[in-house]
């Protein structure tokens, strides 16, 4: 379940996007630069994924419920889908704004003023970014880590837009602004990609990451050179929270006792390897031939 105090870094993304587009758009408007026209369009769809995130985690930090037995983790990967979906959007606007400026080429105005507000936007872009993904990663939210990752490709973006801006009014080709927006615009539609694919792979319960998958396997290891193998090995990341379940095989002469308890340590073990796992374990007999009958469900560990 996503914490509730989440929710304050999407009001703070919130207002990082509101006060950058107020300075962008002002900074085109001193210009003319299509260039600066596009970061603040980039910005335009910072705010709508800075909403779309405090909806999601909203939704994510709501517990378990009868219909909802796993909780609702996944609401977070809509928020990252949804903003890299709006970013292909924003670099189909800026590429259609950049045709028409290289066609139609026009003199910049007021530049050093226009770039001085951009880089006072690119700087609270900088700021919040670093404060997302901080709260991501120790929190294991997609959202706030694809929020501070777009914020983070602004201000790249956004750097690139006002090197093109200054070398125009050093040089006087006017054709660097529009060259440059189209640059832009296909920067974006590579994160707007990596947002979705990353997105997708969540709906689609993919596997834990190799790292991670690896620790389990190496719990699972201890515990087999103590005589207790295993087999059918599922895991999968919704959200903050991973999921792993497998069974495991012991001695039939063993009590339910014991097996019980070997399930117990073993299961905190891969939560120690793994925070935010929940595991789930079957017992059975190693020498019963019927508890191989599930052994197709073996996975190999992700590549």
């Amino acid at each position: 379940m996503v914490s509730p105090s989440l929710k304050r870094f999407a009001w703070l993304s919130i207002a990082a996007a509101l006060s950058t587009i107020a300075l962008k758009t002002a900074a085109w408007w001193l210009t003319g630069s299509v260039g600066l026209l596009s970061d603040a369009l980039e910005s335009g769809v910072n705010l709508a994924g800075a909403l779309m995130a405090l909806a999601m985690l909203t939704v994510a930090a709501q517990p378990p419920d009868d219909n909802h037995a796993y909780g609702h983790g996944k609401a977070e990967y809509f928020s990252s889908g949804f903003e890299g979906f709006l970013i292909l959007i924003a670099a189909i606007g800026i590429g259609v704004a950049a045709i028409e400026r290289l066609l139609h080429p026009q003199p910049l105005e007021q530049v050093g003023v226009g770039l001085a507000v951009s880089v006072v936007a690119s700087i609270i872009n900088w700021a919040t970014a670093r404060t997302l993904m901080r709260a991501g990663r120790e929190h294991r939210s997609i959202t706030l880590e694809a929020d501070a990752h777009h914020l983070m490709t602004d201000v790249w973006t956004s750097a690139g837009v006002i090197v093109g801006v200054g070398a125009v009014a050093l040089t006087g080709w006017l054709w660097l602004d529009p060259v440059l927006a189209l640059l832009v615009a296909a920067n974006i539609v590579w994160t707007g990609w990596q947002l979705i694919h990353r997105s997708a792979a969540g709906l689609m319960d993919a596997a834990l990451p190799p790292e991670q998958h690896a620790a389990v396997i190496a719990v699972l290891e201890r515990y087999r050179a103590q005589g207790a193998d295993y087999h059918a090995l599922r895991t999968r990341q919704a959200g903050a929270r991973s999921f792993v379940t497998v069974h495991i095989l012991v001695p039939g002469e063993w009590t339910v006792q014991r097996g019980h308890d070997l399930l117990e340590q073993l299961e905190a073990d891969v939560r120690t390897a793994v925070p935010y796992a929940s595991v789930l374990t079957h017992l059975e007999p190693l020498e019963d031939p019927v508890s191989g009958h599930d052994i197709e469900l073996d996975r190999e560990p992700p590549p």
